[in-house]
C-alpha cells in the first residue's frame, strides 16, 4: 500500500549518465506534509525534458526550481524552467503533475501525458467532482460508518482545489508511443493512463514499480482501467518490454538495480494479500473489516488508502468467482449505495491464488 515516506531522511539530489551519454539528475521535492517526490531532468540530444513535476503543494514548486538550477551546476551549463523543451507526465496524480500550473506560467515546453489521464489534467475539476462522486457511494458498500465517512472524505478533498485544469499539447499514442529517445509503455493499474519510460538502459516508472513498498491499488469501481488485475497485467508487460535495463528510477524510493526481482516482490506481496484476505471471508464481511485485518489500525490519509487498497483484493476475488456477495436481498430493498458483504465462495475452495 502507499505509504508516507516522512521517517526517512529527506531524499537528495543525484545524477546519473545513460548508456547514450544523456544526463538524468533527480530532484527531491516534499510534495505533501508526508510525501517525498522526484521528478527528473534529462539531456538528451536537442532536449530538456522534465519528467513529473512534483505538487504544487507547499514547499514543492520551490524544491523542483532549486534542483533544476543545482542540475544547472552540475551540468556546466545554464539551464532555466523557460528552457525546458518538453514536460513528461507519467500519470494522472497530483503529487506527479500537480506543479504543472506552476512550470506553465514559466515555460513554453510541450507537455504530454496518455490520453486515458489527459482528462485528468485538461477537465481537472470535472474529473475530482466524478471521483468524490464514486467515492461517497463506495465508502457506503465499504461499510464505513457515517462518521469516519465524512472525515474520509474530508482527508480526499484536502488541496485538490490548488490546482485548476490545464492544456495538453499531446498524448503518447499521437507520437506512436516515442519522442526522441524515449519509449513509452502504457501500463495501467495503480493509475488508468500511467505509462513507464525508457531511456537507452534506464527507466523511469512512476509509481507503477517502487523500491520499498508496492505501488498503491484502488478497485476499478472508481476509475476505470485500475484494479488490480490491470496492475498485475501490467507487470507482466512490464517484464517482457523493459530488455537489458540497468536502473529503474521511481516516482518515490531509490533507484532500483534489479528490476525482475522488485516485479516477483510486488506480485508475491498481493498474492499474500489475496491468500489472507480470501481466508478472512471464509466468513462474511465488509471492505472495511477486510482493510482493518489488511492493515491494522492506520490513521490520516491513510486510512483512505487502506480502504482503497483492500477494496481493490476483494474486487479481484470477486470478478475471478472467488467470492459472492450474501447479502443480495438489501439491494432489492434499497435505491442508493448498499453496505455489501462478501463471503468466500465455497465451489473455489482449494483453488491456488495466481
Amino acid at each position: 500500500m502507499m505509504a508516507a515516506v516522512s521517517a526517512r531522511p529527506a531524499p537528495t539530489f543525484q545524477s546519473f549518465e545513460t548508456s547514450g551519454g544523456a544526463r538524468i539528475f533527480r530532484i527531491p521535492m516534499k510534495v505533501f506534509p508526508d510525501l517525498w517526490s522526484y521528478a527528473y531532468l534529462v539531456l538528451v540530444d536537442d532536449y530538456i525534458v522534465l519528467i513529473d513535476t512534483g505538487s504544487g503543494f507547499g514547499d514543492s514548486n520551490a524544491h523542483l526550481e532549486a534542483g533544476i538550477a543545482q542540475a544547472a551546476a552540475a551540468a556546466g551549463r545554464t539551464i532555466r524552467m523557460e528552457d525546458l523543451t518538453h514536460i513528461l507526465i507519467t500519470h494522472g496524480h497530483i503529487d506527479h503533475f500537480g506543479g504543472l500550473v506552476f512550470l506553465l506560467e514559466r515555460t513554453h515546453a510541450i507537455v504530454g501525458i496518455h490520453e486515458l489521464d489527459m482528462g485528468n489534467l485538461t477537465n481537472y475539476e470535472e474529473r475530482v467532482a466524478i471521483a468524490e462522486n464514486r467515492l461517497k457511494a463506495y465508502l457506503v458498500e465499504a461499510g464505513v460508518t457515517e462518521e469516519k465517512r465524512e472525515d474520509t472524505l474530508n482527508m480526499y478533498r484536502v488541496n485538490k482545489m490548488l490546482f485548476h485544469s490545464v492544456p495538453v499539447d499531446f498524448t503518447y499514442e499521437a507520437k506512436g508511443m516515442r519522442l526522441g529517445a524515449f519509449d513509452f509503455l502504457h501500463v495501467p493499474g495503480h493509475c488508468a493512463g500511467h505509462v513507464v519510460i525508457r531511456l537507452h538502459n534506464f527507466l523511469f516508472s512512476g509509481d507503477h514499480v517502487l523500491g520499498r513498498i508496492t505501488p498503491h491499488q484502488s478497485p476499478e469501481r472508481l476509475t476505470y482501467s485500475t484494479g488490480l488485475g490491470h496492475y498485475l497485467d501490467s507487470l507482466t508487460l512490464l517484464e517482457r518490454w523493459a530488455g537489458n535495463l540497468e536502473v529503474t528510477l521511481a516516482g518515490h524510493d531509490d533507484p532500483i538495480q534489479n528490476l525482475p526481482a522488485r516485479l516477483a516482490e510486488i506480485r508475491k506481496s498481493h498474492a499474500a494479500r489475496l491468500t489472507l484476505t480470501l481466508e478472512f471471508l471464509s466468513e462474511p464481511h465488509t471492505i472495511a473489516e477486510v482493510s482493518q485485518e489488511l492493515f491494522g489500525r492506520v490513521n490520516g490519509y491513510n486510512v483512505l488508502l487502506a480502504i482503497e487498497e483492500a477494496g481493490a483484493h476483494v474486487e479481484y476475488l470477486h470478478q475471478r468467482g472467488q467470492l459472492r456477495i450474501i447479502n443480495l436481498d438489501d439491494f432489492d430493498k434499497n435505491d442508493g449505495p448498499v453496505v455489501t458483504l462478501y463471503q468466500r465462495n465455497t465451489g473455489m475452495v482449494g483453488k491456488k491464488i495466481d
